[in-house]
């Protein structure tokens, strides 16, 4: 039987270091493994990855001012998640609400981390667990 496919999200940044190590104490992700210039981190079982600019490639490239992307997280706190982040020098985006969803009532908010990365934090996922 054929494995199923795994979707999983790279970041990319302009320094792999600063990021890994913001990451850690800012949101605390654990570090899988690191090769320098790209890092494999997990948050609550929740694998992603950063890897450094590489200006050879054009698909290596840190997002701009507008990214069309954001990293969705959920968690039972996304208030103190997103004060976590902020107090780390996270830019705060739109505050938590309420919303009325398929799956119950859905709490949501976000922030910018300070490589440029939008992420919404809220506190039931569509996919279950949570």
């Amino acid at each position: 039987m054929a494995e199923p496919p795994i979707v999983s999200v790279m970041l990319i940044v302009p320094d792999a270091y600063a990021a890994v190590a913001w990451y850690k104490s800012a949101l605390g992700a654990t570090e899988m493994w690191n090769l320098g210039g790209v890092a494999g981190l997990d948050i609550g079982g929740a694998p992603f990855f950063v890897h450094e600019v590489n200006p050879e490639n054009p698909a290596e490239s840190a997002p701009g001012d507008v990214t069309s992307v954001r990293v969705e997280l959920f968690t039972e706190n996304p208030e103190e998640f997103i004060a976590r982040a902020v107090a780390a020098g996270a830019t705060a985006g739109s505050t938590v609400v309420s919303h009325q969803m398929p799956w119950g009532t859905h709490r949501q908010g976000g922030f910018t981390d300070p490589f440029g990365h939008k992420w919404s934090v809220g506190d039931r996922s569509p996919l279950g667990g949570l």
